[in-house]
């Protein structure tokens, strides 16, 4: 008689053993906040070069939500890709 093999990671046995993601709906979502997060860091940044040392928020502030919204572009942009990658040798 074998030995039970106890499970690396514990499952409750609600999810499904081969549970995937919805392609469509990463899709859909990499294609809307991309250009949205692009545009909010161009905003960002050309509001960062425009304002004075007195200005509020700060120039420091701004840049900092130029940084964050360049980063979920490059994190958006990215999903997308996987997501086309994937979807172009699944479906």
């Amino acid at each position: 008689m074998r030995p039970a093999k106890t499970p690396r990671t514990w499952r409750s046995g609600t999810e499904p053993a081969t549970a995937r993601t919805d392609l469509k709906l990463r899709f859909l979502l990499s294609m809307l906040f991309t250009p949205v997060f692009a545009l909010l860091t161009l905003g960002f940044a050309v509001w960062a070069a425009r304002s004075g040392p007195t200005d509020n928020p700060s120039q420091a502030v701004l840049t900092v939500f130029a940084v964050v919204c360049g980063a979920l572009t490059v994190f958006a942009a990215v999903d997308l890709w996987v997501v086309v990658r994937r979807r172009r040798t699944e479906l």
